[in-house]
């Protein structure tokens, strides 16, 4: 591999990794885990989304959209009056 294909790994990289999201401590505040808001979705949402969510890894905005219905059903559910908004769970929009 060349030097300019890993500096250019490395810019690709950068886009993906958006940083830890707000929703990761909403989630910690509230003790809910990842398995938590999986079975919460009615939708396919894997582990594996819900860590990349937590992250900060991009996302699709369908995904997003999943990870949004699901935390804001839980928090419902654990009796809590609040719905929550993209911007509020992420820092980017897909």
């Amino acid at each position: 591999m060349s030097a300019e294909n890993d500096d250019e790994s490395k810019e690709i990289g950068a886009v993906r990794n958006l940083g830890v999201q707000p929703l990761d401590a909403l989630m910690r505040e509230r003790g809910v885990e990842n398995h938590d808001l999986v079975e919460s979705c009615r939708h396919s949402l894997t582990h594996k989304a819900v860590q990349r969510a937590r992250q900060g890894r991009l996302l699709t905005m369908r995904t997003q959209r999943h990870v949004i219905e699901a935390f804001n059903t839980l928090v419902k559910a654990r009796g809590e009056d609040a719905a929550f908004t993209l911007t509020q769970l992420f820092t980017y929009k897909a």
